[in-house]
């Protein structure tokens, strides 16, 4: 099991930037998927950029690059910078994990089954 607790977020204007970082409690981090979510229409959460424990990522196609998502082992944290900031990316967004995923199971495509309580992005235009 793991819980994570998101910060950073904010408001920025248009081609802003912002990072936001999620520290993860568990004693097996290493085990873990990691991926940043976010509110697509309808409601349901859609991951947007997803690492493993050996530094693969995935990233949703719609982003054209200006998102990185960063992971660090040792202190059990994942992070994602975010670039080029657009009024369309305004959204709350999540850190979540899935146990067990490498390589390319770690993508954005598949569910996560732990997630944190959102970090609010807004960005003006």
């Amino acid at each position: 099991a793991v819980l994570l607790r998101e910060s950073g977020g904010g408001s920025v204007q248009s081609g802003g930037s912002l990072r936001l970082s999620c520290e993860a409690f568990t004693d097996n981090f290493r085990n873990f998927c990691m991926a940043w979510l976010r509110q697509i229409p309808g409601g349901k959460l859609k991951a947007v950029a997803a690492i493993d424990s050996d530094g693969n990522t995935d990233y949703a196609h719609s982003l054209k690059g200006r998102f990185k998502i960063l992971r660090d082992n040792v202190a059990s944290t994942v992070e994602l910078q975010m670039d080029s900031l657009e009024p369309e990316d305004t959204d709350t967004y999540y850190c979540a994990a899935a146990e067990g995923p490498r390589g390319s199971y770690c993508n954005v495509i598949r569910d996560y089954g732990y997630k944190g309580q959102g970090a609010q992005v807004t960005v003006s235009s």
